[in-house]
């Protein structure tokens, strides 16, 4: 076996500015969580609610799509075999699934991000591995990056066959390397009319079937001493030297073809190229502004399926002369469950319709999407498993064998958790909403705050700063958020209010924050994630208000969504208010001071009495080698 590739050691400066490297550093279009970060209820972004173009085209493909995945996929053969069957990808082929989003000049079906995100929650409510399988092909891998990048011959070249069904995959994380791509090994050197690639890349979703792959790494420096520039390649999978190791197994997408791949002198042609050396992290990030709306469209079919099965269950299960939904315990998650899944329905459609209409810059709202919506599922989904009980816990094979309706809660639930590492982890999307969120007071105030700028910066900066501030400031104070301010929300013109009052608040609070840490903010993470999470509440209620006042008047008396809405915008105000207390009031110090006891090994005796992970590790691996002696 090849040995591995060397790791680099990477300072955190070093780390910090590969990643502000590959930053969009530019805002050329309204964003309206920006604004939102800033003070600023800019409701004309987001209301009326933005309606969808009518295209009947879609509307059949959506009926098509329903009755292939009702009638010929067995989300349980998947689950039981663990691989997708090869008719049941032939048959999304037929469809033109692995093209809904690909333009028709290169064969594709061309619809919109909002018709594609209700493919994919459609296909998760049968099997999450189709989604991984589409999505990790559409969103992420090659064709999104050739559409926005991709020269005009290779888009000729690849597109109309990726839309006709070969699968691609995208190759970015290593075994050292997960969020902080400046520790990346693998390389590409050029070599006459091509680029040598070398090194071997970890969880490549679609890895192990793909045709087509989108590889990251690095170039040859510019600078002796330092790491070279990332970049991006389009690489056949059948090229000599690719090399599938091992398909990966997970704790739930059992069905999901992921695979550690090795890369030994592999040739690729000059012109595979994407966009341009050294660009390779920026088109990764651009990508998935809009590859994250997937994942936000496939949390609110969990959510309706979560309720699908949690309704007739609570009104139907009887404990104690009563219907176990009549409970209070259990009418209050039954109520959650549905306020929540309305909420995720509007923070996805709303991204993807921006996406579509392509007049705002999505990239905070995308990131709060499947932040917000994947933390709100997997708790919505723990509900149901409460409410479902022992049946939720057992698996649906085990129930038909009883002769009980085969309720796949158990695989949901598993298949389910990754979503919260997918695409970024759910910490990493905070920094990243946390770094865009300051964007502005950085390029107003960073270089009078930061360590190592020269005088002459750092007093130009500072007075850059002082009139910035001198006029932002008392504006945040500034404002009218009471009655009769948006009165055309009704009922909801309170909670509209509230979001108006808090944006400024927030926008103060980050003020202080940054004046008080000043260059040590980037540390207290825990700081900046609670300016993250209100940040991300303001913006649910605020799509949640808009989302609801255009279903209202076409919705049932006795079922409106304001009713709905309303329970949204109450629990989220006190998520709101709670972290503005943790801002003031919190145990950060002592709970840092205390993890590092822990890491250093001082409270190990809280270990003591089972049988250590490690040592279980090292048993198994001896009892290995015995045996292959043995043989």
């Amino acid at each position: 076996m090849s040995e591995s590739p060397k790791k680099l050691h990477v300072s955190a400066d070093e780390a910090r500015a590969v990643a502000e490297a590959s930053r969009e550093t530019t805002w050329t279009a309204p964003s309206f969580v920006r604004e939102l970060f800033l003070g600023n209820l800019d409701l004309s972004l987001i209301h009326p609610w933005p309606e969808p173009a009518a295209d009947p085209r879609e509307r059949e493909f959506m009926e098509r799509f329903e009755r292939f995945l009702r009638d010929e996929v067995d989300g349980e053969r998947i689950e039981r075999e663990a691989k997708i069957p090869a008719e049941t990808i032939q048959g999304l082929r037929a469809l033109g699934a692995f093209g809904i989003k690909i333009p028709r000049e290169y064969g594709g079906l061309g619809f919109s991000q909002l018709t594609y995100g209700r493919a994919m929650a459609m296909a998760s409510s049968v099997s999450s591995a189709l989604v991984a399988l589409l999505s990790a092909h559409q969103s992420i891998g090659a064709p999104m990056p050739l559409k926005l990048f991709g020269t005009e011959e290779q888009k000729k070249k690849y597109l109309p066959r990726l839309a006709r069904g070969a699968i691609s995959a995208f190759a970015l994380t290593e075994n050292d390397v997960g969020s902080d791509p400046a520790r990346m090994s693998t390389t590409a050197t050029p070599d006459g009319d091509s680029w040598i690639l070398e090194g071997e890349k970890l969880w490549c979703t679609n890895g192990s079937i793909a045709e087509i792959l989108v590889v990251m790494a690095r170039t040859p420096s510019k600078v002796p001493g330092k790491p070279g520039p990332i970049s991006a390649f389009i690489v056949e999978a059948s090229s000599p030297g690719v090399e599938i190791v091992k398909r990966l197994e997970f704790m739930g997408l059992r069905g999901i073809e992921n695979a550690l791949i090795r890369f030994r002198g592999v040739r690729v042609p000059k012109e595979n190229l994407l966009w341009g050396e050294g660009r390779g992290l920026k088109l990764a990030l651009v990508t998935l502004n809009t590859g994250r709306l997937t994942l936000p469209a496939t949390m609110v079919a969990t959510g309706q399926w979560c309720l699908n099965v949690c309704r007739p269950w609570a009104a139907e299960r009887v404990q104690w002369g009563r219907p176990v939904g009549q409970h209070e315990a259990v009418a209050q998650m039954l109520s959650e469950m549905a306020a929540r899944t309305y909420a995720m329905a509007a923070v996805a459609d709303l991204g993807a319709l921006l996406s579509d209409a392509g007049k705002s810059d999505i990239r905070l709202e995308a990131a709060i999407a499947k932040l917000w919506n994947t933390d709100a599922a997997w708790a919505l989904c723990d509900d149901a498993m409460q409410i479902r009980g022992g049946r939720g816990y057992e698996t649906a094979a085990s129930l038909a064998s009883r002769g009980e309706a085969p309720i796949p809660l158990a695989r949901v639930m598993r298949d389910l958790r990754i979503n919260r590492i997918f695409e970024g982890s759910n910490q990493i999307m905070r920094l990243f909403i946390a770094r865009e969120a300051l964007d502005t007071h950085l390029k107003a105030a960073g270089d009078a705050v930061m360590p190592g700028v020269p005088t002459g910066r750092r007093f130009a900066a500072m007075i850059r700063a002082g009139l910035f501030y001198a006029v932002w400031y008392p504006s945040r104070w500034l404002g009218w958020g009471r009655w009769p301010q948006y009165a055309e929300f009704g009922r909801l013109a309170t909670h509209v209010r509230w979001v108006e009052r808090a944006a400024r608040r927030l926008a103060r609070q980050q003020f202080h924050l940054m004046m008080r840490y000043q260059a040590g903010l980037e540390k207290r993470q825990a700081q900046l994630f609670r300016c993250v999470d209100i940040g991300a509440e303001l913006f649910v209620m605020a799509a949640t208000c808009a989302r609801a006042h255009r279903d209202h008047a076409k919705a049932p008396a006795d079922a409106t969504p304001l009713e709905l809405a309303d329970l949204v915008c109450r629990q989220s105000r006190r998520r709101i208010e709670a972290s503005f207390r943790a801002i003031a009031s919190n145990d950060d110090v002592a709970s840092y001071r205390l993890a590092r006891g822990v890491m250093d090994g001082r409270y190990a005796w809280l270990e003591e009495g089972i049988l250590a992970a490690q040592a279980e590790v090292a048993a198994a691996e001896a009892r290995r080698e015995v045996a292959a002696a043995g043989r």
